[in-house]
């Protein structure tokens, strides 16, 4: 695919940056609409945003290098392209959490609702960033003879003139699955809060493990038998099976028994 939109002077618009763009701002609106009908100070909203994005990129690319330090130790040269680019999703999804935490705490915000509000938004985001990643050629599958495949014929990171599995779009479509399942979740009435970010957390940490056994891109490192992903999707999916059951049951054991609306 074309990751090139267009050059002016010495500076590159690409495809991947645009649909990332894209993301954060159908996020952006997303949480708008969500923080009104939950109630929510709508005015945090852009600071809530610019947060989560900010940590979520630093996290991101912290994790990336981690998982490319051997190299780095042995060629310093690499440092700077490294820099430029390469990301690890659990990575911004770790440190998003991280500064909507701070956040919240600085703001003295309801923490649980307003990540309770946040998490359809981040899991919309990832969708679109990961049609980003199908245009860049980046996290690309493994080699298949199957009829559900891509080609890439100009692509700087998959091998091109190749049969592969696409992992970019079967990405997409689940983090834009997960969005709709937390966005009906939602509906249903009562529930603990927390239990929304705690779903978030289960579905996908769960898809992620799937997915990355037809992923190719060994870049992303590896943990014995799994790959980074994997490796850390395994704490993140047992975090969230035990945040969703810690609240429900506390929002159960709360004056009157009854759960709090989320």
């Amino acid at each position: 695919m074309y990751n090139n939109l267009f050059t002016i002077g010495h500076v590159t618009f690409h495809t991947y940056g645009l649909m990332i763009a894209i993301g954060v701002i159908m996020a952006f609106w997303l949480a708008e609409r969500r923080s009104a009908q939950m109630g929510l100070d709508v005015d945090k909203v852009p600071g809530l945003v610019v947060s989560c994005v900010a940590a979520g990129l630093l996290g991101a690319k912290i994790l990336y290098l981690l998982t490319i330090l051997p190299e780095l130790i042995q060629d310093p040269l690499l440092w700077k392209k490294s820099l430029a680019s390469g990301f690890v999703v659990f990575g911004g999804i770790l440190g998003g959490i991280a500064g909507g935490l701070v956040y919240c705490r600085a703001r003295k915000l309801p923490g649980w609702r307003w990540f309770d509000m946040g998490m359809p938004c981040v899991a919309l985001a990832q969708g679109f960033g990961r049609i980003g990643c199908f245009f860049a050629g980046c996290c690309y599958g493994v080699e298949t003879d199957s009829p559900f495949s891509l080609v890439f014929l100009h692509s700087d990171f998959a091998p091109n003139g190749v049969h592969l599995v696409p992992t970019q779009l079967i990405s997409s479509a689940v983090d834009f699955a997960i969005c709709f399942l937390l966005l009906w979740y939602d509906l249903r009435g009562k529930r603990a809060e927390g239990e929304t970010m705690a779903l978030y957390l289960v579905m996908y940490s769960l898809a992620r493990f799937i997915v990355e056994f037809w992923r190719g891109d060994l870049i992303r490192g590896a943990v014995g038998p799994l790959s980074t992903s994997q490796f850390i999707g395994l704490f993140t999916f047992a975090a969230g099976a035990i945040l969703f059951v810690w609240r429900r049951r506390s929002a159960r054991r709360a004056p009157g028994g009854t759960e709090t609306a989320g």
